[in-house]
């Protein structure tokens, strides 16, 4: 690098010393010979003295450069640097930088990030910590997309890319606890766990019922499975089972969703089925949603018979959420139906000793939690997990009684709030409190009433929960702010103004499963610190953890369409990307 500076002109650096800030009016120019017009008269003393005014100031300018040639050499470019940095733009440190890192590692690399319980090798297969305290690089699904992830204690299950079902853990192996691919050319789409069977939805409608232990799958009834070739068949590779639901003509399950005893069926047509969905015990909390249905009432045929929700027949059902023992659907209308153990007060509805379940779908009363009649609420969003439950509404303000249209400024403002009941004792229900029991909904204060300027229509709009998972004793929520600064978004995220989805987690932390990397329960959602750069050696460098929107980027050699997610299992988290 020097010796290339050496072989510069000295013009060069007569012209670099003319950006220094000036500190006389003289002016240093390249010295230049001078002649005598043919019509001038010859010179006399005042022209000597001009002329050897000229060729002293040319050989100081001389002087001048080659002293600067020397200084830049020998400072080895400290010159030009203090020269530049006159007009370089000054670079933003901290938390931005550390942010931008983190974001362009996430869309460069897409995998699986998990933390928690290590008891039974979900988190990491190959380490023998009984807790991971920090979100780790789940090596087999690294490069790699997924279609669905759940977490269990004992074992793990996540959908491929290409539609195949993968397991892994103690749950699955004693011996052998490796990530696996079990039932594969299905084509799913989703997955659900009970305490010993896994439920997996496929892009045709076909639900598939097949037990979590490996042994079970090698020794149970393997199915005939039809071959390519004509009038050929063969045994599955595993053992397994189709769940048949009484589906009308063009009707088919579109998605599932399942607790530790039972699951529910959700179909095209708004219709709900339920099912017991474990061998080792049927459901008795009423969370199929079928009043008097028990072990000993229920019909003659297979255990794992499917039942339509009837009392849910007159609406037509867009989502449906379970927690271990209680079921949760969602109307087209936005009206919240709760069925099943109401222990904790996770139906939303009073809590009875004397009958502390519902096995009738029951509406959750939702005006009562906005009085004064100037508010419009509408639920968007349901979701459930342990003990709790947890919906979105969209507040709008309207004309109350007596009140007068010109005078009230907020008229037809829509307020996105977070409602929740259930257990509380771990801070789960996230309000601040430690509440063993709470039967009447609450609001989540941090996931409520927040605005953001929209750079689309100039105004203040309502930020809504883009997702929320819940697991047994923590939960999370992803919010859903504007992910461009930009008035258009991009595809690409490569931008420095492109920015993630704010991500919190809040409730039990008994196995390090908020990520905080310290055992403390939070009663409220708090934002954690991205994962480490790998071999990263400055622990200073933190980044709050953000959830990527969908983009393109490649994994392998194709351009994937990608986003990420958020799943919290039974005492473990995990970030994983989604196509």
């Amino acid at each position: 690098m020097s010796m290339n500076r050496l072989r510069q002109p000295v013009a060069n650096f007569v012209t670099l010393s003319s950006r220094l800030p000036r500190t006389s009016r003289l002016v240093v120019r390249p010295w230049r010979r001078s002649y005598a017009s043919s019509n001038n008269e010859a010179s006399g003393p005042s022209s000597s003295s001009s002329s050897w005014l000229r060729n002293a100031l040319g050989l100081g300018g001389t002087a001048t450069a080659a002293f600067l040639a020397y200084t830049y050499v020998t400072a080895g470019g400290d010159l030009e640097s203090a020269i530049e940095a006159k007009t370089k733009t000054t670079k933003i440190p901290g938390d931005l930088d550390s942010q931008y890192v983190h974001e362009r590692r996430s869309l460069k690399s897409p995998g699986v990030f998990l933390w928690g319980t290590n008891a039974y090798r979900v988190v990491d297969p190959n380490s023998k910590e009984t807790v991971i305290k920090a979100p780790r690089s789940f090596a087999y699904f690294d490069g790699e997309v997924l279609r669905d992830l759940k977490l269990g204690e004992k074992s793990g299950a996540a959908i491929t890319e290409k539609g195949d079902l993968v397991q892994w853990g103690k749950g699955y192996s004693d011996t052998d606890f490796k990530p696996t691919r079990t039932l594969i050319g299905k084509d799913l789409t989703s997955v659900c766990m009970s305490n010993d069977r896994i439920l997996a939805l496929a892009s045709n409608g076909s639900v598939y019922s097949l037990p979590i232990a490996k042994n079970d799958q090698e020794s149970g009834r393997k199915p005939k499975e039809s071959s390519w070739l004509p009038f050929q068949s063969f045994a599955a590779g595993v053992s397994y089972r189709l769940l048949e639901p009484a589906l009308k003509l063009g009707e088919k399950v579109t998605a599932i969703s399942g607790g530790l005893q039972h699951a529910l069926l959700l179909t095209s047509s708004g219709r709900v089925f339920s099912v017991a969905s474990s061998t080792e015990s049927y459901p008795s909390f009423g969370q199929l949603g079928v009043p008097g249905l028990t072990w000993s009432t229920r019909p003659q045929g297979s255990v794992d018979a499917c039942h339509e929700v009837k009392a849910l027949g007159n609406s037509k059902i867009t989502q449906i959420a379970t927690g271990d023992y209680h079921s949760l659907a969602l109307s087209k209308d936005g009206t919240v139906y709760a069925f099943g153990d109401n222990s904790f007060g996770q139906l939303g509805s009073e809590f009875d000793p004397a009958s502390p379940f519902n096995d009738t779908p029951t509406p959750v009363p939702l005006k009562t939690l906005y009085p004064g009649n100037i508010w419009l609420p509408k639920v968007t969003t349901i979701a459930a997990g342990g003990a709790n439950s947890f919906f979105t509404v969209d507040a709008q303000r309207i004309l109350g009684p007596g009140e007068d249209r010109f005078a009230v400024r907020d008229l037809g403002r829509i307020t996105a709030d977070t409602w929740t009941c259930g257990r509380g004792i771990w801070g789960a229900l996230g309000n601040g409190r430690w509440t063993h029991l709470q039967d009447v909904p609450t609001k989540v204060k941090t996931l409520s009433g927040l605005f953001e300027y929209n750079e689309r229509t100039k105004a203040l709009s309502p930020i809504r929960l883009r997702e929320i998972s819940v697991g047994t004793t923590h939960a999370s929520a992803v919010l859903d702010n504007t992910a461009h600064v930009e008035a258009s978004a991009t595809s690409s995220l490569e931008k420095r103004d492109d920015w993630g989805y704010d991500a919190l987690f809040w409730g039990g932390n008994e196995n390090f499963q908020l990520g905080t990397g310290k055992r403390s329960n939070m009663s409220r959602p708090t934002h954690i610190n991205a994962p480490p750069e790998p071999g990263a050696k400055d622990d200073k460098q933190e980044a709050r953890l953000q959830i990527m929107p969908r983009h393109k980027a490649k994994v392998g050699s194709r351009t994937v369409s990608m986003e990420q997610r958020i799943e919290c299992g039974r005492h473990i988290s995990g970030i994983y990307s989604t196509v």
